[in-house]
């Protein structure tokens, strides 16, 4: 039977490969080579803030949209995709669920606190599968205002079942998709990705160029692309990832994907830029089986401010890796050394401006380059 699974999967990826076209991305060796075109004065969400101090009983215009984002990451099931511009009480439980895992103040509103964390852009993947929830210790809301307790130990958690790579796979390959014809200063990125989890467990990463048997699969894709998590264009949701052994990892084409990590310096008009690496290193928690964690700090939290750079593993991360694969033998728990110099060069020090920058976003709406195999990349 597991061969079959196997099969499938691998069946499924070829079928989507074929059918669905990948992204002309955008890569940009730092944030002041981003072209002003590509610098868009509005978010994915931004229309979310004229709902401020929305609460139950209350029937607004845009209620509806923020219905699907709710439901979009588990947090409410309504038996209808015809949402309403009602305030009613299935909202309102979704809130203060969303509130819960983000250790905000528990109200069932639409406050300010609240809004500025929906608007963030974020990972595609839910923080409730199943009605279960994936963060913030393993507690959320029932129906009937009890709590229950899910898959998870501390903050950080699994997917339902917490499925694994099995034992005899502790060497994976992984392969982009050939139509995106990456360059090699991208790879490399991803590679600096990879190393950051087996530099903590008994885990390996190999690149390989046969992308139809490679176990994870690396993709940029534009809008619908056959997986059912269509993306939204610039900012909203930038990545998804599945669960092992799934090992399908896809990008949203339309960001504007920054290498090196750079942003002490950032323009202050430069609100849309995605560090790559930062994205990479979340959804491959994902790809190793961990869900979402409440920790702030943590890699697998589920958003992330703009013009920010966030790849280090916290103990929150490294704990849940290793409860799922052990430790490597080599790990003394020292800091990683893979962050870039303020110079841009790769040295000790991490140039991250998430502090300064927690309250700003990236852009939505970046004009949409036509499909084809073409990347802007500007070595």
């Amino acid at each position: 039977m597991k061969n079959i699974h196997y099969s499938f999967i691998t069946i499924t990826s070829i079928l989507i490969s074929i059918f669905f076209s990948s992204s002309s991305a955008h890569f940009f060796p730092n944030l002041t080579s981003i072209p002003k075109t590509f610098i868009p004065n509005k978010t994915s969400w931004d229309g979310f803030n004229k709902l401020l101090g929305c609460h139950a009983g209350q029937n607004l215009p845009g209620i509806s949209k923020i219905k699907q984002y709710f439901q979009q990451f588990g947090y409410c099931t309504y038996t209808s995709t015809n949402f309403t511009d009602d305030f009613d009480d299935i909202l309102e439980s979704a809130i203060k669920k969303y509130q819960l895992n983000f250790n905000l103040n528990v109200t069932g509103q639409l406050d300010a606190q609240t809004l500025s964390h929906v608007i963030l852009p974020r990972c595609g993947n839910p923080d409730i599968v199943n009605e279960t929830s994936t963060m913030n210790s393993g507690k959320v809301n029932s129906s009937d205002g009890t709590t229950k307790h899910v898959h998870t130990v501390a903050h950080y958690s699994f997917f339902p079942g917490r499925p694994r790579w099995p034992p005899s796979k502790s060497e994976l390959t992984y392969a982009f998709e050939p139509r995106n014809q990456l360059p090699e200063n991208v790879k490399t990125v991803f590679g600096r990705a990879f190393e950051r989890w087996s530099e903590v467990t008994t885990l390996s990463f190999i690149e390989t160029t046969s992308y139809g048997s490679a176990d994870i699969k690396i993709g940029f894709f534009n809008g619908d692309h056959g997986d059912g998590e269509p993306f939204d264009g610039v900012l909203g949701t930038l990545a998804h990832a599945f669960s092992p052994p799934s090992g399908r990892f896809h990008l949203d084409g339309d960001e504007n994907w920054v290498l090196d990590g750079n942003f002490v310096s950032a323009p202050s008009s430069i609100i849309s830029a995605v560090d790559l690496e930062s994205v990479a290193v979340h959804e491959i928690g994902h790809l190793l089986g961990l869900g979402h964690s409440s920790v702030e700090g943590s890699i697998m939290y589920p958003t992330i401010s703009s013009n920010t750079r966030k790849v280090e593993l916290v103990d929150d991360d490294i704990q849940g890796i290793q409860s799922l694969y052990g430790s490597n033998p080599n790990y003394n728990g020292s800091q990683p050394t893979l962050n870039p110099s303020p110079d841009g060069s790769w040295g000790e020090n991490d140039t991250s401006r998430a502090d300064s920058l927690m309250g700003s976003f990236w852009v939505y709406s970046l004009i949409l380059v036509a499909s084809g195999f073409v990347i802007d990349s500007l070595l």
